[in-house]
């Protein structure tokens, strides 16, 4: 694990000490590099008796095939497919990414490609499969750049044949020596990312071939070559532990929040109460789940106050990280949804959540008035300015609303950066893994003299701080 780790550190110190700009491609292979096969260990002619166009969609995800497996698969993929329309595989392809492959992203593999567009290189990924397998992750990870075997169509509906050569062996060599030469790519300096010896020819190609995890043949090459190597290791599935020590952390929480309460009742002040129900739910939860928070900038979390802090939204367990590094005297901006978890709504109701509802804008702007006056008053707010949970570590899009109710009420924005939340509690999962969730809480950020009808540029540049962080972070 630690040669692995001082591995990747080195990859991504020789990328960032070398040369930059768009002349330098990076050329990921899909399967196995940016995403950790299915079906590992069954074989090709397994996969292939079961039937359906979701298992072929998905059972093609592989570490690796001979040509005899990827020849059988193509033909196999190719029944399932013809007849469909491209519209109906593109939306199933979505869905799919959302329900299951995107817990089979590398981190490695999300860590390399931000260190590689940071240093303004181009990004490409590349597969042997369809559009329809490869494109929704693309699109997650922010690659602008996709390369695939190309299915041939009539009026929207596929043929059941490539449209073309297929991306195997020389094929996907030349499909990026095509594109290298389109875009004015130096070979000589780029960069090639896989692990199986089929990839041989892409490997040629360019003056920094990675092998990662590579198979038999291919480590030999490697070694012979002196090429680097690295080892990615693939998300881990819940355990049986997980479940059950996410159940007695879950416990936990309600069993601080309670006890947050009834110390402060005495008080009769209903903000000491919701103060001391963050307290020690959040504590408790932390504590019993195995999850430590690293925070850097832990100054910046209560000087000055009131503010809206903004955080990047990766997983439902940033409920708990957020106000356990903040402390007391913060609400949030929540989406209308949560008020139906049986965990989270009836706490953050209690706290003074407000929940909008993302559906109607005129409802959520108007739900959103009240907040400058809880500013105004002192108490500060946390939002996600993504308005929601992410499927990796990218950073989304930024809405607009948090920054204009910073500048109504007169406060500054303080940005807070979270890496690794999404690795302790999945996208789409309760169940919490023990790990180390680091957190950075930037400087404050005067928005004062913003202009509230122009705020792109300023908008755009918070989030790069962000991504920045994440790239680089602080020590």
């Amino acid at each position: 694990m630690t040669d692995a780790r001082a591995d990747l550190d080195a990859a991504v110190a020789a990328i960032r000490s070398g040369p930059q700009g768009s002349a330098v491609a990076a050329v990921f292979d899909f399967g196995g590099t940016v995403v950790d096969g299915f079906d590992r260990r069954r074989p090709v002619r397994r996969l292939l008796r079961r039937r359906g166009l979701t298992n072929a969609l998905v059972g093609g995800i592989r570490n690796g095939m001979t040509d005899g497996e990827y020849r059988r698969y193509l033909h196999h993929l190719e029944q399932e497919l013809a007849g469909r329309s491209e519209q109906e595989l593109d939306r199933l392809g979505t869905e799919l990414f959302k329900r299951t492959v995107y817990g089979h992203l590398y981190p490695e593999a999300w860590r390399l490609i931000r260190t590689h567009r940071a240093a303004g290189h181009t990004i490409v990924l590349v597969s042997s499969l369809t559009r329809f397998q490869v494109a929704p992750t693309a699109v997650q990870l922010d690659i602008e750049h996709v390369l695939y075997t190309p299915m041939a169509t009539r009026d929207g509906v596929l043929t059941g044949y490539p449209d073309g050569k297929t991306l195997w062996r020389n094929g996907k060599a030349e499909a990026f020596r095509e594109f290298a030469a389109a875009h004015e790519v130096d070979l000589a300096l780029s960069y090639a990312y896989t692990g199986v010896a089929a990839d041989l020819p892409l490997l040629s190609l360019v003056g920094h071939p990675v092998a990662v995890d590579p198979d038999g043949p291919l480590a030999e090459i490697a070694d012979r070559q002196r090429w680097t190597r690295l080892s990615f290791r693939p998300r881990r599935e819940p355990r049986a532990r997980d479940y059950a020590r996410t159940a007695a952390a879950f416990a936990g929480l309600f069993g601080g929040a309670s006890f947050g309460v009834v110390a402060k009742s005495p008080t009769g002040d209903h903000q000491q109460m919701a103060d001391a129900l963050m307290e020690h739910a959040t504590g408790n939860t932390l504590r019993i789940a195995g999850v430590d928070v690293r925070v850097t900038g832990a100054e910046n979390a209560n000087s000055p106050r009131p503010a809206v802090f903004l955080f990047n939204h990766q997983s439902q367990f940033d409920i708990i990280i957020v106000p356990a590094v903040l402390g007391g005297g913060v609400t949030a901006i929540g989406k209308k949804e949560l008020t139906k978890n049986p965990v989270f709504g009836p706490l953050m109701r209690f706290v003074g959540v407000t929940f909008i509802d993302r559906s109607n804008t005129a409802q959520a702007k108007a739900a959103l008035r009240p907040v400058v006056e809880t500013l105004r008053n002192g108490l500060s707010i946390a939002v996600s300015p993504e308005g929601t949970r992410s499927y990796s570590p990218e950073v989304g899009h930024f809405k607009k609303g948090a920054f204009h109710i910073a500048i109504q009420a007169g406060v500054p924005v303080i940005p807070i950066v979270i890496r690794n939340a999404g690795e302790i509690c999945w996208r789409n999962e309760m169940v919490v893994r023990p790990g180390t969730v680091d957190v950075a809480i930037l400087d404050p950020i005067d928005v004062s003299e913003w202009d509230p009808t122009d705020l792109d540029a300023e908008v755009a540049g918070v989030r790069q701080l962000f991504i920045d962080t994440l790239v680089d972070w602080p020590k």
